[in-house]
Formats: structure tokens, C-alpha cells, sequence
């Protein structure tokens, strides 16, 4: 949260639920400054590419408890992409009965019980292979937006 909260405005949503604003914030769930004046909404993971998240964040950073790796991810994403944790759960049991990631349970960076998951050597060779699954899909897609009709003549 913003360490200069001052409150500049009431916004009433529909069911009359006052909403504080600070001053100059992007929208109410994230309070990070504005964008050049634009309010950024951020988009919910797209169906499929949460795993693929959790395996490579998993990778590059180590083990990490559930709320870091969702806090992790919308970092990575410059706070584009929003983790809910009901989805997130679920995905984290997913991979763990595949064999992908292990769990243990520890303490966390303020000493509370945490679940904490780490990559398996499976779960390495499904990142590969998811990765590169993903980079040919992104490239079949990226051919898409550059065709112009005079290229299909």
C-alpha cells in the first residue's frame, strides 16, 4: 500500500459501496501510480497458461510458497495479470498428483506455516516441453498478424 495515502475522491459503485481512491492510483486493487492517465485493468490468467506460470516460476525462482508464486507471477507480468487463489490452488494440487512439483510444509518470510512447492526432475522436462509448445503456438499466432492480403495472391 501507498506509503503517501492521501484520499482525493468517493467513487459509489452500483449497490451505493463507497470506494477511497489515494491519490494518483492506477485502479482500487492494486495501488501502484497512474499510467500516463489511464486506468490499467488487470486481465485474468487465460485458461491453460496458469501451470505453464506456476512451472516456470517455479524454475527460475526456486521454492516458493502459493502466495509468492501468485504475487511472483503478476510481478512478472508488471502487475498485468491477476492470480486468484481459488485458481491457483487447484493448479498447485494438479501438478503436485501429476508428479511436476513437491510441497513441504515451512515457514514463510514472517514465520508463518506455509506450503512451500519446488519443481520436481518431471516437472523440468514438462516445462521444457510445455515451453516449447507454447513458443510454436506464439510463433503460428505472430504469423497471423503480420499477413497482409496481398501476401495470400
Amino acid at each position: 500500500m501507498c506509503k503517501n495515502l492521501q484520499i482525493v475522491r468517493t467513487i459509489v459503485l452500483p449497490r451505493d459501496l463507497p470506494v477511497v481512491f489515494p491519490k494518483e492510483v492506477c485502479h482500487p486493487s492494486c495501488w501502484k501510480p497512474k499510467c500516463d492517465g489511464v486506468m490499467k485493468q488487470k486481465a485474468d490468467v487465460l485458461q491453460g497458461t496458469l501451470a505453464l506460470m506456476v512451472l516456470k516460476t517455479l524454475g527460475v525462482l526456486g521454492p516458493q510458497h502459493g502466495y509468492g508464486i501468485a504475487r511472483r507471477i503478476e510481478q512478472i507480468s508488471g502487475d498485468l495479470l491477476a492470480v486468484n487463489q481459488g485458481t491457483l490452488y487447484p493448479v498447485l494440487l494438479k501438478l503436485e498428483q501429476e508428479g511436476a512439483i513437491a510441497s513441504e510444509w515451512g515457514a514463510s518470510e514472517n514465520n508463518r506455516r506455509a506450503r512451500f512447492y519446488r519443481l520436481t526432475r518431471e516437472g523440468r522436462k514438462q516445462l521444457q516441453v510445455e515451453t516449447q509448445d507454447w513458443e510454436q503456438t506464439a510463433a503460428i499466432i505472430a504469423r497471423f498478424f503480420e499477413v497482409k492480403a496481398e501476401d495470400l495472391s
